[in-house]
């Protein structure tokens, strides 16, 4: 069964839990936690993976290391450690940030511009968006690009909206190219 599949289980099981209990707020949010502490620190995992380290020992140190977490979330992460699955953590906390939105109505769009864009491009854009997808709250990811040459380009989901100078330039190209054929 493929990594993607597994972590998605894992999530959706939290994400439950998480709900039945009434910290699901909490749970994202530690989980953001924890994925950034085992992004900062590859150790970690060498560690974790050790294959010296007993399982009893492994989850000791994941206990010691998270001791400060949501019961969900350290239950989660000494789950996956048992299971020498700790690796997919990225995934599972990926899968339950999509639960989470999905149920809170946050959309996130990913939107490239020549340059950063001021908190009053971001404003009207989260209203376009929030008209457009039917969401109650978008959360704008900012990226730098110079290549756009202008205009932006934004990305929900599978979706691709581009509005970008070179998106226009290049579709312009391809129709010149098709009326030459």
């Amino acid at each position: 069964m493929s990594e993607a599949v597994v972590a998605k289980r894992y999530a959706d099981a939290l994400f439950q839990l998480a709900k039945e209990k009434g910290s699901l707020d909490e749970v994202q949010e530690q989980l953001t936690i924890v994925q950034a502490v085992m992004t900062d620190n590859p150790r970690f995992f060498q560690v974790i993976e050790n294959p010296g380290l007993s399982t009893a020992k492994k989850i000791a140190v994941v206990e010691d290391v998270f001791k400060d977490a949501n019961t969900q979330v350290l239950n989660t992460l000494k789950l996956l450690t048992e299971r020498g699955r700790l690796s997919i953590i990225d995934e599972v906390s990926a899968a339950f940030t999509d639960l989470y939105n999905e149920a809170n109505g946050i959309a996130v769009v990913t939107v490239q511009s020549v340059q950063a864009l001021s908190e009053t491009e971001q404003s009207q854009l989260e209203e376009i968006f929030k008209k457009q997808l039917n969401k109650q709250r978008i959360q704008i990811e900012n990226t730098v690009d110079p290549s756009v040459l202008g205009g932006i380009k934004a990305k929900v989901g599978n979706t691709i909206y581009d509005g970008t100078v070179s998106g226009k330039l290049n579709r312009l190209r391809n129709q010149i190219v098709s009326a030459t054929k």
